[in-house]
């Protein structure tokens, strides 16, 4: 059942509670591989659920607009003091209510509608908010667009020197959702510093690696970076920014009252608590087990015939290109979910298929760490992904692979099930 029980919602609304447990009772008994998705701890739950969500507090710690902040100020600025501690940041804001209006503020802070911005392409890897043409920060604002090497699926540097110097740009994005990679923080500073940018480092992905030391930190190259606060990092959803001293101003006033109001309180809370967590030293070892569990699953892959984009990762997610076996990405997930693989399907580098029915599929190794799967697992769950990608229309088999998953994964804790 879920933990913390939820005996009231039982009570009041059976129909809810219903939909909560069967959510939790499928977290429970799957393999989850979606790159952008964790567990929380039973803690980060409570904080989440409290009663600080009943409280409105527009402005900053000390500069708000309602009274009664007494209790609401000390939890913002403790998890502000985290964040500064855990990143080495000279300032950090914890209102953003996502990562999308967190990249947001770096336009609201440092552009007008119509200046120019560089960031990586969707379907190279880049996020929507990196200037994508169908996003608000593509249509009102001048993009231009960086990629990957088509031989090593890797960014191409050069094409990003030369696009800064020709377009001179007043932001550039470095950073994505779907980059296996190691992110070169000091050569996009040293690009950006050149041509007079502002380098902002969304590292949505793989903060709780770089707050645990597994992959390099973007503090002291980018002057703004942004991140949501799961993911790897293992908090709720949430987002923060970290910038210089230079910078906190312009961001504050473009978080609020630039872009939104009141922020959410419990999940200031809870974003407190997860950063409070990240600064143990197991967590550490967690972030450097994520990226062991990915590269050996990475590698397992690669044993049963599957081709990854850049040849493999250096962090916790595995991109993988599906056009030599026959099946879309599409079809793909849809079969790993009816096994007990929950992933998701993704465009891949210089795709030839639609954005909604793609060549590849995303894999994560996040949350199956958290439970506390390792690298001796990871054989099994590549066989388990070549057994449901060949039988993609088999539901039989399917079946009988989702009966396997559940079975391992009853033997691992969950934390928000009991």
């Amino acid at each position: 059942m879920h933990e913390p029980a939820i005996p009231s919602l039982t009570g009041a609304d059976p129909e809810v509670a219903r939909l909560v447990q069967a959510e939790a009772r499928r977290q429970f008994e799957k393999v989850r591989l979606i790159a952008s998705e964790n567990y929380v701890s039973t803690a980060v739950l409570e904080a989440t659920g409290s009663v600080l969500t009943n409280k409105y507090s527009e402005g900053y710690a000390g500069r708000r607009y309602y009274e009664g902040q007494q209790v609401i100020d000390p939890v913002e600025e403790l998890a502000v003091a985290r964040a500064k501690t855990l990143f080495g940041a000279d300032h950090a804001n914890v209102q953003p209510y996502s990562g999308s209006p967190a990249n947001l503020a770096v336009y609201m802070a440092f552009l007008d509608p119509g200046d120019t911005v560089m960031g990586m392409a969707l379907p190279a890897g880049g996020h929507l908010t990196h200037g994508w043409g169908v996003s608000a920060t593509g249509k009102w604002f001048r993009s231009v667009q960086y990629g990957v090497r088509k031989e090593t699926g890797v960014v191409d540097l050069d094409q990003v020197r030369d696009l800064a110097r020709a377009e001179r740009p007043k932001v550039i994005f470095c950073g994505g959702t779907a980059i296996p990679r190691t992110i070169d923080f000091p050569a996009f500073a040293e690009i950006a510093n050149e041509v007079g940018a502002v380098l902002a480092a969304d590292i949505a992905h793989i903060a709780g690696l770089v707050a645990g030391g597994a992959h390099p930190s973007p503090v002291g190259h980018a002057q703004v970076i942004t991140t949501t606060t799961h993911k790897t990092l293992r908090g709720p959803r949430g987002a923060m920014i970290l910038t210089d001293a230079a910078h906190a101003k312009a961001i504050d006033k473009a978080v609020f009252p630039g872009l939104q109001g009141g922020p959410h309180n419990h999940t200031t809370a809870a974003i407190a608590v997860a950063l409070g967590e990240a600064l143990e030293p197991s967590f550490g070892l967690y972030a450097h087990a994520i990226v062991q569990n990915a590269r050996a699953l990475a590698a397992a892959l690669i044993e049963r015939g599957f081709d990854l984009i850049s040849g493999g990762t250096d962090n916790h997610l595995i991109l993988v290109d599906l056009t030599t076996k026959a099946i879309g990405g599409k079809p793909a997930a849809k079969a790993l979910d009816r096994a007990g693989i929950e992933a998701n399907y993704n465009t891949v580098p210089f795709d030839p298929r639609k954005p909604f029915d793609p060549s590849g599929v995303r894999l994560g190794t996040a949350a199956i760490t958290t439970r506390g799967l390792t690298t001796d697992h990871m054989p099994q769950i590549a066989e388990w992904i070549d057994r449901a990608i060949r039988a993609a229309e088999d539901e039989q088999e399917l079946d009988r692979i989702a009966a396997e998953v559940a079975d391992l994964m009853a033997g691992y804790p969950m934390p928000g099930w009991a």
